[in-house]
C-alpha cells in the first residue's frame, strides 16, 4: 500500500510541477511582451522595463499558480506577503544584475531577461512548493472535487 501511496505521490507532484511551467511560461510570454513593449516604445533604461513586466507577470503566476497548481485555499494576503518576501530579495538582485549586465556589460537584455526568468521560474517553484503553499496544498475546493 506504501508503494502505491509513494506512487501517487510522485505522480501528483509531477503533475503540479508540470502545471506550474505551463502557467509560468505563460506568465513569461506576458514578462517578454511587457518589457518587449516598454523597451520598444519608451527611452527607458532596462531596470523599470524589466521591474514593470516582472510585476505583470507575478501577478498572473500566482494567481493561476494558487488556484491551479497547488489548489491552495490558503489565507492569499499571507500567501501574497510570503510571495512578497521572495520577490523583496529577488527583485533587487535580479534587477542590479540585469541592469549590470544589460547596461555595463553590453549584454544583449532579451538575454539577461530570459536568465532571470529562468532562475526566477527554479527558485519560486521551490519557494512557492514549499514556503508560501506546502502546507496548504490540496485545501481548496477544486481539489476536494
Amino acid at each position: 500500500m506504501t508503494n502505491t501511496s509513494s506512487s501517487n505521490n510522485k505522480k501528483d507532484e509531477a503533475v503540479r510541477f508540470i502545471k506550474f511551467l505551463f502557467f509560468s511560461v505563460s506568465a513569461g510570454l506576458i514578462e517578454i511582451v511587457v518589457f518587449a513593449l516598454l523597451e520598444r516604445f519608451t527611452l527607458w533604461p532596462y531596470w523599470p522595463c524589466y521591474l514593470i513586466a516582472l510585476v505583470a507577470s507575478v501577478i498572473w503566476n500566482f494567481t493561476l499558480n494558487r488556484e491551479f497548481t497547488f489548489k491552495s485555499a490558503s489565507n492569499v494576503p499571507i500567501a501574497m506577503l510570503k510571495v512578497a518576501i521572495f520577490y523583496a530579495v529577488f527583485t533587487p538582485v535580479s534587477t542590479i544584475l540585469g541592469n549590470w549586465l544589460a547596461e555595463t556589460c553590453g549584454w544583449n537584455e532579451y538575454l539577461v531577461t530570459a536568465l532571470n526568468m529562468v532562475a526566477n521560474f527554479v527558485l519560486e517553484y521551490l519557494y512557492d512548493r514549499f514556503v508560501v503553499f506546502g502546507k496548504s496544498i490540496d485545501t481548496n475546493k477544486r481539489a476536494k472535487s
